[in-house]
């Protein structure tokens, strides 16, 4: 799926007009990692948005068009949407399964920690939302890896560029971006 520099250019507008926040003289925000930053990524309007869920899998579909992989997925809850959006516009040319890794393991049914498609032995490519300092991501691998998984690749849609990239090579699992911090006009960490 070719996703064009109009597609890539348009999907950070509607980004940075849905979900992108500066704080007010003075304030901040506070950040799942327990920092705290002037600025905060609530993705959840982008992804949640028909043109904005058609964007992002498509970019990832693109991104992704050379990568070896067999199922995609990550952390609930910011990674739900951008699993169905890739699951969903896969089909039919390259289908490609969906998981995702639940916070706390479900303690009724099947008592499972992730949930959907995925094999032992796969190769998966794990997705964020917005990577900080890696954290949620971490709990994705362990969880992937508990399974006899290798997780080939974290894609993320914004890098705030604050650790992910080093905890992750750390692990020797690459992060890509489609957009970084800078793309927002932020200067770098």
């Amino acid at each position: 799926m070719n996703f064009s520099d109009t597609e890539r250019a348009r999907l950070l507008a509607l980004i940075t007009e849905k979900s992108f926040y500066r704080a007010d003289e003075g304030e901040s925000f506070e950040l799942a990692s327990g920092a705290t930053s002037t600025f905060y990524f609530d993705m959840k309007p982008s992804l949640l948005d028909p043109e904005g869920a058609a964007l992002i899998g498509k970019a990832i579909l693109d991104h992704l068009a050379e990568t070896e992989f067999d199922t995609i997925g990550g952390m609930a809850v910011g990674a739900i949407p951008i699993v169905a959006a890739v699951c969903t516009l896969s089909w039919p040319a390259r289908p490609i399964p969906a998981f995702f890794v639940r916070k706390d393991v479900k303690v009724r049914g099947l008592a499972r920690a992730i949930e959907g498609n995925i094999a032992e032995n796969s190769r998966v490519v794990l997705v964020e939302d917005v990577t900080t300092t890696g954290g949620s991501v971490l709990k994705a691998v362990d969880a992937v890896e508990a399974r006899g998984c290798t997780v080939v690749l974290v894609l993320t849609l914004v890098d705030r560029r604050e650790g992910a990239g080093a905890a992750l090579r750390a692990r020797k699992i690459p992060l890509d971006a489609l957009y970084v911090r800078a793309d927002f006009g932020l200067d770098e960490a």
